[in-house]
């Protein structure tokens, strides 16, 4: 093999070695769906603003064989009503969905660069008013 074959090759391994190296580095820094959940939770809970909403709705359902728990509600930001739900599934040992009835008032943290993006319940804070 000439010099030049061998810069080739070992370009080449480098090459691969770091594209492997990245390509597990991306999958180890991938999150779960729970885990981003919990994230843009703690984001609102943490930069979010408050304004008043009303729960329309509390149901349980099966979502892929598991039991989920969501709340319905809606609130209003600078003239635009808005209508979301909260999967709570993981937060229930905070909340007791039965307690959550229509008409129920509630506080609602929203990003105040996306105004849809809220929440009425995230570690720590609770704005439903029982």
């Amino acid at each position: 093999m000439t010099r030049q074959s061998l810069i080739y090759l070992a370009y080449g391994a480098g090459a691969a070695i770091t594209a492997v190296g990245i390509s597990w580095w991306m999958k180890a820094s991938q999150k779960s769906p729970e885990e981003k959940e919990r994230m843009r939770r703690e984001r609102i809970n943490s930069f979010g603003r408050i304004t008043d909403g009303t729960v329309l709705d509390a149901q349980e359902m099966q979502v892929n064989d598991q039991p989920a728990q969501l709340v319905i509600y809606q609130y209003d930001v600078g003239g635009v009503s808005y209508e979301a739900s909260q999967d709570i599934t993981t937060l229930r040992q905070w909340v007791d969905l039965h307690t959550c009835r229509i008409g129920l008032p509630t506080s609602v943290k929203y990003d105040p660069q996306n105004p849809g993006n809220s929440i009425v319940i995230a570690e720590g804070w609770i704005g439903l008013r029982m």
